[in-house]
């Protein structure tokens, strides 16, 4: 969601879709927990290790324990790449519910996960800084941006 909140920014995308605004949270909006990038390639280095010590498989969740709401992640979005992030509510998904955020006690137990990222502008502002590095904007005239992509 937030790469695609960040394309919209950018102008790449004509607009980032909400799916429902009626939903029983503080704002309307759905709740999700987002993990850092970072944090999720170290937990899975971490499972790995895991396994190669001969240690049994198990399914574990991976999250911060904490949620953030759909309308809070367009808002620091736009807050943290001082761009507006257009968008238009349509009707909820079937079966999309209102707050899904990760219980991560087993994955503390038995991994040491602890996620470094979980403030919700420190994950925007990676997020932004990696596309800031990895692509050249270019702003242009409507407040829009071009994006070149380097290979």
């Amino acid at each position: 969601m937030i790469p695609r909140a960040i394309l919209a920014a950018l102008g790449q995308i004509d607009d980032f879709s909400i799916f429902g605004d009626d939903y029983p949270t503080p704002d309307g909006t759905p709740i999700r927990d987002y993990i850092h990038v970072t944090d999720l390639a170290a937990a899975h280095v971490s499972a790995l290790l895991h396994l190669l010590r001969d240690e049994p498989s198990v399914k574990l969740n991976l999250g911060i324990g904490r949620g953030y709401s759909v309308k809070e992640i367009v808002d620091a979005v736009s807050r943290v790449t001082k761009r507006k992030v257009p968008s238009t509510v349509k009707a909820r998904r079937t079966g999309d519910p209102a707050v899904l955020v990760a219980d991560c006690t087993k994955a503390r137990k038995l991994l040491g996960f602890e996620p470094r990222f979980s403030a919700l502008d420190t994950i925007i502002e990676t997020a932004w800084t990696w596309h800031s590095r990895h692509h050249n904007v270019t702003p242009l005239g409507t407040g829009r941006a071009t994006v070149h992509y380097r290979i």
